[in-house]
């Protein structure tokens, strides 16, 4: 196989670290190589936060390229845009609808660009977006949304749900495994 390289954005808080945690877990199962990067200094405070995950027959670097992700999981609208040039000509992007105004659209200082669905729609073939949020809500709590998206994205990984599933129940604390579960059951059958 090939190597598969995965770019992952959102903003802090939203669980793309735990998000590019359970998919290096499937692949792993799967008996692939997996590097694993991330980039998170303001997380904690709603910054930017992005994951690289690459796994494949043998993976030499954490870093996925410009030009070279396969797959683009957004958690935000912007933070999904501010990667796109990441992305293969033939790459995939799905992402969440819902956006999150920075500090300086909740003081009115700046405005959140009205044609960002747009723009992410222009740059790339193929385009799963939906609003993950209101999945997670029903599934029975926002904070799901990262497997809500895992579901959606699961249709293009080339992984199988058994490992994504045995990754999950390695990687979610038990407490929550349950509603994990059924949010990404509710995001696979939005990617079907």
């Amino acid at each position: 196989m090939k190597t598969f390289n995965i770019l992952i954005s959102g903003v802090g808080g939203q669980g793309v670290l735990l998000t590019s945690k359970v998919i290096a877990e499937a692949a792993l199962l799967s008996g692939l190589d997996v590097k694993q990067s991330e980039v998170h200094g303001m997380a904690q405070r709603g910054g930017s936060v992005l994951s690289q995950v690459r796994f494949g027959e043998k993976v030499f670097s954490p870093i996925v390229s410009e030009g070279e992700a396969n797959l683009l999981i957004g958690f935000e609208p912007l933070e999904t845009a501010r990667y796109l040039h990441f992305l293969k000509d033939d790459g995939v992007v799905i992402y969440n609808t819902r956006p999150i105004g920075t500090i300086g659209v909740s003081i009115a200082a700046e405005k959140y660009p009205a044609d960002i669905n747009e723009t992410i729609k222009a740059r790339a073939k193929t385009v799963m977006p939906f609003d993950g949020t209101q999945l997670a809500v029903t599934a029975g709590d926002k904070r799901t949304l990262n497997l809500v998206l895992l579901g959606a994205a699961l249709k293009f990984l080339p992984l199988k749900e058994s490992a994504v599933l045995d990754a999950i129940k390695n990687t979610v604390p038990k407490k929550v495994l349950e509603i994990n579960q059924r949010a990404f059951a509710a995001g696979r059958a939005q990617g079907k």
